[in-house]
C-alpha cells in the first residue's frame, strides 16, 4: 500500500510556546541564583556575627586575635566554589547527561526495531529517528559542559589526589583515567572515550538515517537490509559503550564506589524515559491530526514497553540495591546510605520507586489503560520527571554532599534543556517524511491487531 506524503509542520504557534519555556527557565534559573546567593551571604553574615558574639567573653587580646583569625578565615573560604555555583555546575551535567540518554535512545530504538524484523513500529520510527538529531548537541555540549563542570563535579581529576600520599584508592584507578599521561595532568583516557562514543553513534545515526530516507525515493527493499546490517553492528557497540559512558559520566562522580550493575541501571534509566518520550510525541502528534496510520493497536504496544521497562527498570534498582546491602560492605552501602538518610536526597529515593515503579505499574496495567491517549499523556510525563529525579540522585548527592536542593536553579535548567531539545526534536521531524513511503512492513503494520 502506498502511504501518502504526510508532513509535520512545526507551527510558529508551536516555536513560539518552546521559547516561552525557554525564558521561563531562563527567568527561574536567575531567580534561583540570586535568592542562592542572598542566602549564602545571609548565612555569611550570621555565622560572622556570631563568631563576633563569642569574642565578647574574652578578653581585649584574646578579642583582637580572635578578630584577626576569624579575618583571615574567610579571606581562605573565597578560594572555595561558592554553593549555588556548585548547584549550577551539578545541575549543567545531570540534565545533560539525561536529554543525552533520550537522544541516543531514539537511535537506540530504530536500530531494536530493524534487528528484530518488527513490522509494528512501521508508521513510527520517523519520532525516534528525529530525536537522534540531539546526538551531535549532546556530544558537543557534554564536551564542553565537562571541561567546565570537572573540578567540581569530578573529584578524581584533582591532581593533588595522585601525589606522594594522596588518595590510595584513585591511584589505582588513575590509569583508567588519565593513561598514558601522567596521573593527574590531562585525562586524555577519557576525553578520547568521550568523543569516540559520541563520533560512532552519530556516525551509525547519519548512515541508518541515509537507509531510511533513500528508501522513500526508490521504494528498493535493500535499504532495508542495509539498514538492518548496521542496526546489528550499531548495537555491539552500543552494549559496550552505554556501559562504559555511564561509568565514566556518572559512576564516577563517586570514585570510591562501584557497581557492577550501574551501566545495565543507567541504560535502563535511559531506555524507559526515551520510550516514554517517544510515545509522548506520538500521542501528541496524533492528537494534532497526524500519524492517521497509527491505531490504537500501535498505542497499545507502546504503553507496554513503557509498562513493561518500568518494571525492568524497578528489577534493576532492586538488584543493585539488594546486592549492596546483603553484603553489607561498608564502602559500597555508604552510596545509599547517603541518598536514602541525607536531607535533601532521601524523599527523592523513595520518589523514585512511586514515580518510576508504582504508578506506571498501577496506571498501565489494565489493556484499555495502554490504549487510551489520555491515559499515556498522563503517564508518560509521571515517568520522565520520575527519571529525572532518577538521575538527579545519581549525580547530586556525590557532588553536593549536603547541600543539594531542588530549586529555581534545578528546574530552570531542566526547562532551558527541554526547551532546545524540543525544538531541535521537532525541527527535524518537519524536515522528515512523517510516515515510511516504502517501508516494506508497511502493509504488516496497517493490519496490526492485538
Amino acid at each position: 500500500m502506498m502511504i501518502a506524503d504526510e508532513k509535520y509542520i512545526f507551527k510558529p504557534d508551536t516555536q513560539r510556546k518552546i521559547f516561552y519555556l525557554i525564558a521561563c527557565g531562563l527567568f527561574l534559573f536567575a531567580v534561583g541564583v540570586v535568592i542562592s546567593i542572598w542566602q549564602e551571604s545571609q548565612h555569611a553574615e550570621n555565622h560572622a556575627a556570631a563568631e563576633i558574639s563569642k569574642t565578647l567573653v574574652a578578653s581585649a587580646d584574646q578579642h583582637a586575635a580572635s578578630h584577626e583569625n576569624g579575618h583571615h578565615g574567610a579571606e581562605g573560604g573565597h578560594h572555595e566554589p561558592a554553593v549555588w555555583l556548585q548547584r549550577v555546575f551539578s545541575s549543567l551535567w545531570h540534565n545533560n547527561i539525561f536529554f543525552a540518554g533520550i537522544g541516543i535512545i531514539g537511535l537506540f530504538f530504530i536500530a531494536i526495531q530493524y534487528a528484530a524484523q518488527a513490522g509494528w513500529s512501521a508508521p513510527i520510527k520517523r519520532v525516534p529517528l528525529a530525536m537522534g538529531h540531539w546526538i551531535p548537541f549532546a556530544g558537543i555540549l557534554t564536551l564542553v559542559i565537562w571541561f567546565v563542570v570537572k573540578g567540581h563535579v569530578f573529584h578524581w581529576t584533582h591532581a593533588s589526589l595522585y601525589a606522594d600520599g594522596g588518595d590510595a584508592i584513585l591511584k589505582g584507578k588513575g590509569a583508567y583515567f588519565y593513561w598514558p599521561l601522567d596521573k593527574g595532568t590531562f585525562p586524555i583516557f577519557y576525553v578520547i572515550r568521550m568523543v569516540l562514543f559520541f563520533g560512532l553513534w552519530y556516525w551509525f545515526f547519519t548512515w541508518i538515517k541515509s537507509e531510511m530516507l533513500a528508501e522513500d525515493i526508490d521504494g528498493s527493499q535493500q535499504h532495508w537490509f542495509t539498514a538492518r546490517k548496521i542496526s546489528a553492528y550499531f548495537l555491539v557497540v552500543f552494549a559496550v559503550s552505554s556501559s562504559v559512558s555511564a561509568w565514566d559520566w556518572v559512576m564516577s562522580i563517586d570514585p570510591h564506589w562501584f557497581s557492577t550493575m550501574f551501566g545495565w541501571y543507567v541504560f535502563a534509566s535511559w531506555w524507559v524515559t526515551g520510550l516514554a518520550t517517544i510515545t509522548l510525541i506520538i500521542v501528541n502528534l496524533k492528537s494534532a491530526g497526524y500519524m492517521k496510520v497509527v491505531t490504537q493497536n500501535h498505542l497499545h504496544d507502546l504503553g507496554k514497553f513503557v509498562f513493561a521497562f518500568s518494571v525492568f527498570w524497578t528489577y534493576i534498582w532492586f538488584c543493585q540495591f539488594m546486592l549492596i546491602y546483603y553484603s553489607n560492605l561498608p564502602e559500597e552501602t555508604i552510596y545509599f546510605v547517603q541518598r536514602m538518610r541525607t536531607s535533601p536526597y532521601g524523599w527523592i529515593f523513595y520518589a523514585n520507586v512511586v514515580l518510576n515503579f508504582v504508578l506506571p505499574f498501577l496506571l498501565l496495567m489494565t489493556r484499555d489503560a495502554k490504549r487510551q491517549m489520555s491515559m499515556l499523556k498522563v503517564v508518560c510525563p509521571i515517568v520522565i520527571v520520575g527519571h529525572w529525579f532518577d538521575f538527579y540522585n545519581m549525580v547530586t548527592p556525590g557532588t553536593m554532599k549536603g547541600n543539594g536542593g531542588v530549586g529555581f536553579i534545578e528546574i530552570g535548567l531542566a526547562l532551558i534543556f527541554m526547551g532546545v531539545f524540543l525544538f531541535v526534536v521537532l525541527n527535524s521531524l518537519s524536515k522528515l517524511q512523517l510516515v515510511a513511503k516504502h517501508h516494506p512492513f508497511m502493509e504488516e503494520s496497517l493490519h496490526h491487531h492485538i
